[in-house]
Formats: C-alpha cells, structure tokens, sequence
C-alpha cells in the first residue's frame, strides 16, 4: 500500500461510524405503569399500548421495558407504588385514573407522568392545553355520557321508574358524573339511589338494598375499585337480575348487559403518542391534554334474553359490537 492509498485507509477509518467496530447498545428506555388492576384484567388496554408504541418504532424488549404495578382496586396503595417506581429509576410513568396519576405526580418529582384516561385533569393541571409541569396525557370522561347512560336503559327498559347507581364516591372525580346522571334521571320522571361503595363488601350490600327498594336498573360507574371487581357486580346484577349499563366494554364482555363510554383501548393506543414525544425532548406541560375522540356501544343480547328484555333494532344498528 503506498502513501496515498494508507492516508486514504486511515481517512476511511476515523469517518466510520462507531457502529461499524464495536455495536453500542442503543437506550432502553424503562416505562413504569401504573395501574388499577392486574396485567390479566387490563390486558387489552395493555396490548392497545404496546402497540401503539410500535408505531413509533418501539419494540418491548428491544427498546422499551415495562415496569407495571398495579393497586389492585386499593387506590390506597398508589402512593407507595409510585414511590418504588421513582425509586427503581424509571424514565417515565405512565397512570390510569385520578388517584394514581395525582400519586404519580406528587411521587415524580421531575420524571413525566402520562395519564391514559384521566377522569378529571383539573383536579390535577391548571389547563388542559398548557397543562405544565410534568404531567400531560389523556381525559376519559364525558361528563354528558352519564345522561346518555340513563337514556340508554330508559330505551331498554322502557318501564324503568327507578335507578340505582353504584359509584366510589371516595374518587373525587365521580361527583360530576352523579350530578348528571340524577339530573338526567330526574328529567325523565325516573326516580334515582346513589349506593357509595368504596370496598368488595359493599356491593353485595347494595344489590340487596336496590332489591329490596324495588329498582328496575341499575348503572355502575368506572373507577379502579369497580374495574377491579367488574366480574364481581355482573355476577351480582345476572343473580339479582338487575338490567346494568356500564362505562366499559369489559363489563359486557364478562356477562353484562350494556356499555356506552369511551374506547380505553383507543386512549391507551393514543398515549403511546404523547409517550414518543416526551422520549424525543418535547416537555409533558406544553404537550395539551386530550378529549376522548371514540365511543363504544356494546351489548349482549344473551344477558337481555335472560333478563325477558328486547332490544330495539334501532339501537342494535347503533352498536359498536353486539354479542349473541
């Protein structure tokens, strides 16, 4: 090799990227989640998220991990699962409802924290367009769904006169969600109970107190601890044969007779977006907080045929998905 042709070599040698000699492994970002129930409960929102990750680019295993907690239902708990997230140094936590995302943010300090389907951001943010600090993420709730969720079994139901609502009022976030549905319930001559439970052993107390108040229908609003025992209140509605709506699809999916809210799945497929963005630099206060932007109409005609209830055609045709 003459001169020429070894300061070239040596040129060639210092341009190659470092990739070329000895593979640098590339960041593995750690994504803690906070939950309110187990990976097997939540595995379709779970799913949802990581495939919305790979939209991005990011492969489990490859480029992210997830370090996932779950409360359980015990909303309690939340604070002290933070904790040991901030403490086993993840980049970022992303949480599901009110109290694990104020947990989360008290928790934090300056890791970003992304809601997937917060019920009430202002409890939380100044503003949901420039929310600040480090938390941004997703709103779950439509307040005018809790009316929508009266009219829906006043339709099936046609001689429904009175209603119970099951609710965590512990959730600070609920209380919006009642006053609608009791105005709603008003509005149409329907006569309307608020049952407070706030642990497993209030449920069986309510459904024997609505029986024996004679309620016609029942409505079961979302939070952790009615998520963590859905299975539970529809084995209790299908027992008492009480016509339910709920807020979830997962519900109906276990035996229920009704949903109408927001697309989980889609909010937890959306956060992977507000996700990618804080990992390429952009700060989570100047990322605004979003509206819910699909619904989801389920029903099961099985659990109405046990309960001697038709459902009307027209609202069949409404339906995102129908189980027979």
């Amino acid at each position: 090799m003459n001169k020429r042709d070894t300061v070239l070599a040596l040129l060639a040698l210092s341009a190659a990227p470092l990739g070329s000699f000895a593979q640098q492994p590339s960041k593995v970002w750690r994504i803690g989640i906070l939950e309110t129930t187990s990976v097997a409960l939540n595995a379709a929102n779970l799913n949802a998220f990581v495939k919305g990750m790979q939209e991005f680019g990011y492969v489990e295993g490859r480029n992210f991990v997830i370090e996932y907690r779950s409360a359980d239902g015990h909303a309690e708990r939340f604070p002290d699962l933070a904790t040991e997230m901030v403490r086993g140094k993840v980049d970022l936590i992303v949480a599901r409802g009110t109290p694990a995302t104020q947990a989360a943010k008290k928790s934090a300090g300056n890791i970003p924290v992304v809601a997937t389907a917060i019920a009430d951001p202002l409890l939380i943010v100044p503003s949901l367009a420039r929310p600040g600090g480090n938390v941004t993420g997703l709103s779950s709730v439509m307040t005018d769904l809790s009316a929508k969720r009266v009219e829906l079994l006043r339709e099936i139901v046609p001689k429904v006169a009175r209603i119970t609502v099951l609710m965590n009022m512990g959730n600070p976030a609920l209380l919006p969600q009642w006053e609608e549905t009791e105005r709603a319930a008003q509005s149409l001559g329907i006569q309307v109970q608020l049952f407070d439970v706030r642990q497993i052993e209030d449920f069986e107390r309510a459904f024997e107190a609505a029986v024996k108040q004679r309620a016609d229908a029942l409505v079961v609003a979302q939070d952790g601890l009615t998520q963590a025992n859905g299975k539970h209140i529809v084995e209790l509605a299908v027992k008492h044969r009480l016509p339910a709506i709920y807020s979830a699809s997962e519900y109906v999916d276990d035996g229920g007779l009704i949903s109408y809210g927001v697309s989980y799945p889609d909010l937890y497929r959306r956060a992977a977006s507000y996700v990618d963005k804080i990992l390429k630099g952009t700060k989570p206060g100047d990322i605004p907080i979003e509206q819910p932007t699909k619904l989801d109409l389920v029903i099961n005609r099985k659990a109405a045929k046990a309960l001697g209830l038709t459902i009307p055609p027209a609202l069949l045709a409404r339906a995102e998905r129908v189980i027979e």
